[in-house]
């Protein structure tokens, strides 16, 4: 066991080398999508209402790690299965499985904490009461290593990119706007608003929130957040060692 952070490193430095020399586009491609929910929402329609601010700002952090987590694991995953045949050369080598299901999320992560502690930086330029503490950091940390999870379990399933784009569609788009990031989930119809609930969004965004604004974080949510963490994982698991992707 000793040896998994090292495993993990090895599997994670290809990906860490092309973010080092694509690092502008890497910072690009994760901050535009949250800046442009900031400028429409925070502003255009809210006309810079401090309050709620405050409040999306947290929800962008979410949806920022979810975005980045998902795609950055999922997508390099899919390009190496299907067109590359790398991913099965990784597969033989010898090494502990969870070191390649965690060196293959390391991009994802370390997207989504960057992605999210710009973002929080700026928010605070433009409100007041967001902090950045090690609890907020903490939160985005979790959220970063479950939605990186979950796309390491999708690129491994998903038979074609077609099939990915349409798991982000059905899945990851909606949890970007659904899930009290943007508005409170009390808002939407009781039997939405206890299936939103149940989303990992939903969860991560609660603590998120709370976390920046140091408030008292719900143990529930990071309760759910682990497990779900735990069935991602699980998953891409149970795949790997009956090669069923």
């Amino acid at each position: 066991m000793h040896n998994i952070p090292s495993e993990i490193f090895r599997v994670a430095y290809g990906d860490l080398c092309y973010m080092k020399h694509n690092l502008v586009q890497t910072l690009v491609s994760t901050l535009v999508g949250p800046l442009l929910y900031l400028l429409a929402f925070g502003y255009g329609m809210r006309s810079g209402d401090s309050d709620y601010i405050a409040y999306v700002i947290p929800g962008i952090v979410a949806i920022s790690s979810m975005n980045s987590g998902f795609s950055s694991s999922s997508q390099k995953i899919v390009i190496q299965r299907l067109f590359h045949s790398s991913f099965d050369e990784l597969i033989l080598c010898p090494m502990h499985t969870c070191s390649v299901i965690f060196g293959k999320s390391v991009m994802g992560i370390i997207r989504g904490l960057v992605g999210g502690l710009i973002i929080i930086g700026l928010g605070m330029m433009l409100t007041t009461g967001l902090h950045i503490t090690l609890l907020l950091i903490i939160s985005m940390l979790l959220s970063s290593i479950m939605f990186s999870l979950l796309g390491v379990a999708a690129g491994l399933l998903a038979d074609s990119t077609p099939t990915l784009s349409m798991f982000n569609s059905i899945i990851i788009l909606p949890m970007s706007f659904m899930c009290g990031t943007l508005f409170e989930i009390d808002s939407l119809p009781p039997i939405v608003g206890d299936i939103v609930w149940a989303l990992p969004l939903s969860h991560t965004t609660s603590i998120i929130r709370e976390a920046a604004n140091c408030s008292a974080i719900e143990p529930v949510s990071v309760l759910v957040v682990l497990i779900y963490i735990t069935i991602f994982y699980s998953i891409s698991h149970v795949v790997i060692r009956k090669k069923l992707y």
